[in-house]
């Protein structure tokens, strides 16, 4: 009689019993901040018990830090837009600060907005910043890259698209 093949959760009890302690050292030497360290390595085993397969690293400790490496990315991107929104914040007039709660939304829509325009290819996250930040219209974003009209018009489209589908996601 063959063992029974392991669940998606047993295998990431194994890595968790087997690699939870020495990931974490490793994100903490990275990051040289345990309590982040910590949050970042429980992130990698939440992330491993969503996948949708199972896992079946030949290479634990590798597999582990790959996982580990694109969340020390991601917390140091949304560090750095916090520290832009904060900065942004003590700029306004104090009457028009948004509540704690008003803040906390607008940075979440903000990491969601760098996550969409982080998955654009440069031209069209270009040609989508050239329209709403400087409000460029198609011909003159074609002018600006260098494109056809037509290839302008679907940059925006494609990048319209993304934002709109990360919406509902």
């Amino acid at each position: 009689m063959q063992p029974a093949e392991p669940t998606l959760q047993q295998e990431v009890c194994g890595l968790y019993r087997d690699h939870h302690h020495w990931l974490k050292g490793w994100l903490q030497h990275k990051l040289d901040n345990a309590f982040d360290a910590a949050d970042l390595a429980q992130d990698v085993f939440v992330r491993l018990l969503t996948r949708q397969e199972l896992v079946a690293a030949r290479e634990p400790k590798a597999f582990l830090s790959t996982i580990a490496r694109r969340l020390v990315v991601e917390h140091w991107r949304r560090r750095e837009l916090e520290l832009a929104w904060l900065e942004t914040l003590a700029a306004w007039p104090e009457a028009e600060v948004p509540s704690p709660e008003s803040r906390a939304i607008f940075l979440e829509a903000l990491v969601a907005i760098d996550a969409v325009l982080d998955s654009l290819k440069p031209a069209v996250r270009t040609a989508f910043l050239l329209a709403q930040l400087d409000g460029f219209t198609c011909p003159r974003i074609a002018q600006e890259l260098g494109v056809s009209l037509a290839t302008a018009e679907r940059y925006i489209a494609k990048a319209l698209r993304a934002c709109y589908a990360q919406r509902f996601e």
